[in-house]
């Protein structure tokens, strides 16, 4: 069979995969144990090992399958990762949203280029790699949830760390347009939860009005905000160079004329740098036990505050000497590096010593949008790469 064949043949089992990846309906906080099962299956019939972690319920979960080396050559392995979960849809599609639709050389399907795109890819050139005379691991790294603040892939490493498989080159296939990407900030979100104690509105100082409280905990961290804008690093990477603080939404009361006993603030760190999250936690901690509660406490002593962790990921920082970068630049001749102000899973890899980079088929301008799609250019690009990695991967 022609090459042109074997060409034409590999992209068309992408397509059929990534079709039946994007009717596996796998929003955020869903089961997508019928997903996991189909990756599986096709590594397995293909000799892959694999071991699932999971969520307390064990309705999600995590996979990583190997396809082990013919003869280890000291190079390092490779790790595919991508996450199966996708956003959810709203009723304003125009197509089905859980139902691959190609029309204008864009595939249009919840989850195309965020990243089913890139599992796809890599599920379909897995029979090459199998076939081929390996000299190092191929890894399938695919989790849940990591559009709800990574909440998959933090079990996933913990268990890799258990089992020791701590070197490696790790390629984050989310949605870049295939160009590299070596770094974005941090993103820790926090929900903070007040509370007081309820009355008539006509006597406030009998109650402990949770809403109040929750204002002066918004204007701290306000004032902290300011701080972190001074505290920009001189050689920041990012656009804005300095960590961001937001508030996301306050929720309390019931009635004008009801003192709010409940209250919630929900808000979010974007850090340039660790430290920059440690020093807020720390002043803003500092200031609900020093201030705000004991003052609740002396008008009602079982009032609250309560810090909720919704999910504390950590930046993916730049490394001048990158074997992850190296190797995309040596297969694909392209060696510019960039930055995104979005979050993924590439600072966990990085943080227990696996050298990463974000690099994958569409763009982030579609990811999470009506109508999201890929365009089907991509996908043969992602498949060069992944042919260009074998290459790099074979005994000589």
């Amino acid at each position: 069979m022609s090459t042109e064949n074997n060409s034409r043949n590999l992209y068309e089992n992408a397509i059929k995969i990534l079709s039946d990846l994007i009717s596996f309906r796998t929003v955020s906080g869903e089961n997508n144990e019928k997903l996991i099962d189909y990756c599986e299956n096709i590594l397995k019939a293909l000799g892959a090992s694999s071991f699932r972690t999971f969520d307390d319920e064990k309705k999600r979960f995590n996979l990583f399958s190997t396809l082990k080396a013919k003869k280890v050559n000291g190079k390092k392995p490779i790790i595919l990762s991508g996450h199966t979960d996708v956003v959810p849809v709203s009723k304003s599609w125009s197509t089905d949203p859980f139902k691959a639709t190609i029309k204008e050389d864009k595939l249009y399907g919840r989850g195309s280029c965020d990243m089913k795109g890139f599992i796809a890819c890599s599920l379909a050139y897995a029979p090459i790699f199998s076939k081929a005379n390996l000299d190092r691991d191929i890894h399938f790294s695919f989790t849940f949830d990591e559009e709800t603040a990574c909440q998959g892939a933090p079990l996933l490493i913990e268990e890799l760390k258990k089992r020791n498989i701590k070197n490696g080159i790790c390629i984050v296939g989310e949605p870049t347009k295939m160009k590299i990407i070596d770094a974005h900030k941090g993103c820790y979100e926090y929900t903070t939860h007040f509370q007081g104690l309820a009355g008539h509105g006509s006597a406030p100082d009998k109650g402990v009005n949770a809403v109040e409280y929750a204002v002066k905990f918004v204007n701290k961290l306000l004032e902290l905000r300011e701080t972190l804008k001074s505290k920009a690093p001189k050689d920041s990477i990012f656009d804005p160079p300095y960590t961001t603080l937001q508030i996301g939404g306050m929720e309390g009361g019931i009635a004008r004329n009801v003192i709010a006993d409940k209250c919630k603030v929900d808000w979010e760190l974007r850090p340039v740098v660790k430290e920059d999250g440690i020093f807020v936690n720390k002043e803003i901690d500092k200031f609900v036990n020093e201030k705000l509660l004991p003052d609740m406490k002396k008008i009602y002593p079982s009032s609250s505050i309560k810090k909720e962790i919704i999910g504390e990921i950590i930046g993916f920082y730049r490394n001048e000497k990158s074997d992850a970068c190296e190797l995309i630049s040596n297969i694909t001749g392209d060696n510019s590096r960039n930055v995104v102000s979005f979050g993924t899973e590439a600072g966990l890899f990085q943080e227990i010593g696996i050298s990463t980079v974000v690099c994958g088929p569409g763009s982030i301008e579609q990811a999470h949008k009506v109508d999201e799609f890929i365009e089907l250019s991509q996908i043969k690009k992602c498949l060069e790469l992944l042919e260009g990695i074998k290459n790099k991967s074979i005994l000589n």
